[in-house]
């Protein structure tokens, strides 16, 4: 054994001697009050990423930022032949084309979060090996960039909303509130997903196949209660459980405000409450758990 060796300190007096003197990991994982200042601190480095992500998504193609708004809407169409005419979904739903556009632009901004979240984390590596900051910076700057597609998406939806015949009214004054609640939710489903994807390598592959069976099962392009209690005779707690989804409850909350003649049970807007308030508060101490651990490997 060399000399060097025999007079080198083991590790655990290291880890003592830097407790001692007051030092710490710059990794280390804050309190978590002290958590939410740092993000606050970094809100305009988080807008900023957001906006300059959204430039960038589209620059390389010739129409640019309408693809925000031509893919929903092309999504529409698929399934509007599908399901309104092949299928027969449009049958007993007044105004068809107004409530699959609704079902549509309300899960696409929940599926496009919380699929942008499970990346955000093992796609900029890079970025959090060379740089400390609070890594929940990241799947919330994703979800900002998603609701800055989302408010163009919102303004042409209304356009169609009025030319397919509904009329203006004062609920759509409500309008914020379900996006709102809806961000919340989407900002903890982020938080959730981009600590599983950080640690789930396989996660990325499962996901279009987890989203797929979510907006079949959020009635996207189907009445809920008709077809599952109506058409498939299932017990009433199905529908129930269905209207529970928190994307079904999403998008019947804003049917209900856009949709004159649609009526989702009132227990909806309680749903959209409690989804938002739990996954916002559990996704923020559930990514915090490992925030030291981020990165490495």
């Amino acid at each position: 054994m060399s000399q060097l060796e025999e007079t080198a300190p083991e590790s655990g007096s290291l880890a003592e001697l830097a407790r001692k003197h007051g030092l710490r990991p710059a990794i280390a994982r804050p309190r978590f009050p002290a958590y939410l200042r740092q993000l606050w601190e970094r809100r305009h480095f988080i807008l900023t990423y957001a906006t300059s992500r959204n430039v960038s998504k589209y620059s390389g193609s010739a129409l640019g930022q309408l693809w925000q708004v031509l893919t929903p809407l092309l999504n529409a169409a698929i399934y509007y032949v599908m399901f309104g005419l092949i299928l027969g979904g449009s049958k007993n739903i007044p105004n068809y084309p107004a409530f699959l556009l609704t079902g549509m632009f309300v899960f696409t901004y929940t599926q496009r979060t919380v699929t942008a979240g499970a990346k955000s984390i093992s796609g900029n590596l890079s970025l959090i090996r060379a740089l400390h900051f609070p890594r929940a910076s990241l799947p919330l700057a994703y979800t900002i960039q998603e609701l800055q597609q989302l408010a163009v998406s919102m303004g042409v939806l209304l356009v169609i909303v009025l030319l397919t015949g509904e009329p203006i009214s004062w609920y759509w004054l409500a309008v914020p509130v379900v996006l709102l609640l809806q961000t919340m939710f989407n900002i903890g489903a982020g938080l959730v997903m981009a600590r599983l994807g950080a640690s789930l390598r396989d996660l990325n592959q499962l996901l279009p196949f987890i989203m797929r069976t979510w907006l079949y099962a959020s009635g996207v392009f189907f009445a809920i209660h008709d077809k599952v209690v109506g058409s498939a005779g299932l017990p009433e707690w199905v529908a129930t459980a269905m209207y529970l989804n928190p994307a079904a409850s999403f998008i019947e909350f804003m049917r209900d405000l856009l949709l004159a003649r649609h009526t989702p049970p009132p227990m909806v807007w309680l749903s959209c409450l409690c989804w938002a308030v739990v996954t916002l508060a559990g996704g923020f101490w559930y990514f915090w758990r490992a925030e030291d651990r981020y990165g490495r490997g």
